[in-house]
């Protein structure tokens, strides 16, 4: 059985591999018959089958894959011939959302009719096809034995089927190009798309989100030839404008919009009516719409939105804002720049997965290596100490000299068994369950350090932060155990602003920070600063020999993505 996140990021990766074979190909027939194999495949489901439909009683069978015989019987005469319950309640009306259809008619049918086998196949779920509203067919799935489908089963199909809809408008608009070559509207359709498919291919190639972002301003005012585009981020519902591309510039930063919990810490208008309704807002005349962003006659605001698969509810998780002058966007335009969006939210949450992913091996590698110290080195340095006091106590009555060699033996392999045991213990991950307080107090406690906490109520961080506070203070309290000469440590946290500040300090013998060469932990304070760098942080040391030490972490108060890209 697979938990919450792994089955997260398994839908996220069905996703996003269906959205890559809908990209491959502008036939009709041929994207379909692929995707639905593709789509079968990676849900481990056996049996489907794929109807555009039309006004009743026209539909026809687009893709199909593995029919049992009884609906292959005679060229698939029982999939082109007659209508089934779900044409039925689709032409109804009724069939608005994934179901399970109890007993497929036309397998009953075939069945009655003795036209072959029908490998125990008897139900399936039966997914409509729709794209802003507009219903474009079915996707029909199922298993031989499979007689029903989960609410999780159903919500995924429906966000492939989504997909799929939005994939079968565009190849349309394609097509239609080719038949109504001399039509303008077509002409303009079909560039627009055209456009908007040249900029998904180049974001679907990026894995880096800082990278991502500077992408998206600058490939949209390129191939669009808009005067102004920015991106604007949410971080726990505080509005954040991070690139905009204006006058063949790109500026980066993080300035704030909207301030969460308030209505609005400046004016920011169609950005915050459009992040707050998830619907692309549009308006006309000169007005400031923020600040740093130059006004532009006409302009449009289109949230990006994902999907949160625990309640199965869409999130806004920014804006893309628009300025140009030549004319009002009408109401095509809208729409595709509402796929668009949608496009750039897979693309943004496919470099979120790729994170995770990297976390993840990090994680795996981290534990083999500690498995590996504890199955190897760790046993033999405990065998050479057993052995070494066994040796002494044999030769203690004959050489005094030998004894006393081989009990410094003995003394070396325990203290590097216990060095051993410490570099284990810092290959574990920091612990989701214990979080990093208590995970930090249990490390000292192995240290033999007497760990003091000294803060008000912090923040929630990312993992990302977490992890990294978490290895920087352990790393800390391992010079503080090897070169202090104190078993007592101080660690105070808080929050000023949008930083966090993290000072560990001691009173033991202290060192000049001036003169690495003299400093027995030059490595280890290179390896903390570079960690404080990874998430745009800084790290000072204040010390003095004989006076103690004091090390300060300030780490900005990133979004959960803005971290994940540093």
């Amino acid at each position: 059985m697979l938990c919450d996140k792994d089955q997260y990021v398994e839908e996220l990766l069905i996703l996003k591999t269906i959205a890559e074979n809908l990209n491959q190909s502008n036939d009709m027939k041929q994207m379909l018959q692929t995707t639905l194999e593709k789509l079968l495949d990676l849900t481990q489901l056996e049996t489907g089958w794929l109807f555009l439909v039309e006004d009743q009683p026209d539909y026809t069978k687009m893709a199909d894959v593995n029919l049992p015989p009884a609906l292959s019987w005679d060229n698939q005469k029982p999939m082109r011939c007659g209508d089934c319950l779900c044409l039925r309640m689709y032409w109804a009306g009724t069939l608005n959302e994934p179901v399970t259809i109890i007993e497929c008619e036309r397998l009953h049918n075939a069945k009655e009719q003795c036209w072959g086998e029908t490998r125990n196949l008897t139900h399936h779920a039966t997914i409509p096809l729709t794209v802003q509203g507009k219903r474009l067919g079915l996707l029909n799935v199922g298993s031989p034995g499979k007689a029903h489908f989960s609410e999780g089963e159903l919500a995924l199909l429906q966000s492939v089927a989504y997909q799929i809809g939005t994939a079968i408008e565009r190849t349309k608009l394609s097509e239609q190009k080719e038949k109504q070559a001399v039509d303008s509207i077509a002409r303009f359709i079909v560039d627009y798309y055209a456009k908007a498919s040249k900029v998904t291919r180049y974001l679907w190639k990026i894995n880096d989100m800082k990278r991502m972002l500077v992408a998206i301003v600058e490939q949209l005012a390129h191939s669009f030839d808009w005067p102004c585009v920015a991106m604007i981020t949410s971080d726990d519902d505080s509005l954040y404008l991070r690139t905009v591309h204006q006058n063949g510039q790109t500026q980066s930063g993080k300035e704030l919009v909207r301030k969460a919990s308030k209505k609005s810490a400046r004016k920011s208008g169609i950005v915050q009516r459009a992040y707050e309704e998830q619907n692309v807002v549009v308006q006309e005349g000169l007005l400031r719409v923020l600040p740093g962003v130059q006004p532009h006659t006409y302009t449009a605001a289109i949230p990006l939105k994902h999907l949160e698969r625990i309640f199965q509810t869409y999130e806004t998780m920014g804006v893309l804002l628009i300025g140009r002058e030549r004319g009002p966007f009408s109401e095509l335009e809208v729409e595709i720049l509402e796929v668009l969006a949608e496009h750039i939210s897979l693309a943004i949450e496919k470099i979120c997965l790729y994170y995770e992913w990297q976390d993840l091996l990090l994680v795996e590698e981290r534990n083999r290596l500690a498995r590996d110290l504890h199955d190897s080195v760790n046993q033999k340095l405990f065998s050479l100490s057993l052995l070494a006091q066994g040796v002494r106590e044999t030769t203690i009555h004959e050489n005094t000299h030998t004894a006393g060699a081989i009990h410094d033996i003995g003394q070396l392999a325990q203290e590097t068994l216990t060095e051993m045991r410490t570099l284990i213990w810092q290959l574990r991950p920091s612990g989701d369950a214990k979080g990093i307080l208590a995970s930090l107090k249990d490390y000292a406690e192995k240290l033999g350090i007497q760990l003091t906490f000294l803060m008000k109520e912090i923040p929630v961080l990312t993992n990302r932060v977490e992890e990294t506070l978490y290895r920087i203070a352990q790393e800390a309290l391992n010079n503080i155990s090897k070169h202090a000469g104190t078993n007592r440590a101080w660690i105070r946290m808080e929050q000023d602003g949008s930083y966090l500040y993290m000072k560990i300090s001691d009173q033991g013998r202290g060192f000049n920070p001036g003169s690495p060469e003299q400093c027995p932990r030059s490595f280890g304070l290179t390896s903390m600063k570079e960690r404080a760098s990874e998430v745009q942080g800084t790290l000072s040391i204040s010390s003095e020999e004989g006076t103690g030490t004091m090390l300060t972490i300030m780490i900005p108060l990133w979004t959960k993505e803005e971290v994940v890209d540093q």
